[in-house]
């Protein structure tokens, strides 16, 4: 047994930064996400009035998240677990909403 077993490596995209945090945060994030409304959560997160473009918040995002995971690793009595919850779905849903999607094919008629 390893001992970063309980490590989850988050899937880079979009040459995002590879983000590794513990299992139990990652899977909260991941359930976490069908629930995100960008519309309502995403202001809440930023505590801002205007909606940004998609994918502009993501390098504010990463900075906040880097600075509670500091925060958490050094035991800090500040860290806000809900806040890293809500900043690492952030970063997922918002990296989902600037990578590419598929186009899809034209369907044909018979």
């Amino acid at each position: 047994m390893t001992m970063m077993g309980n490590v989850i490596a988050f899937q880079p995209r979009c040459a995002q930064p590879r983000l590794r945090r513990p299992r139990l945060l990652a899977q909260a994030a991941r359930l976490g996400l069908p629930g995100w409304n960008r519309r309502r959560d995403l202001r809440r997160v930023l505590k801002c009035e205007e909606l940004p473009a998609a994918g502009a918040a993501l390098q504010r995002l990463h900075a906040e998240e880097e600075q509670l995971d500091a925060i958490r690793r050094a035991g800090g009595a500040g860290y806000d677990v809900h806040r890293h919850i809500m900043l690492l779905i952030a970063i997922l849903a918002e990296t989902a909403e600037v990578a590419p999607r598929p186009v899809p094919s034209p369907l044909t008629c018979p």
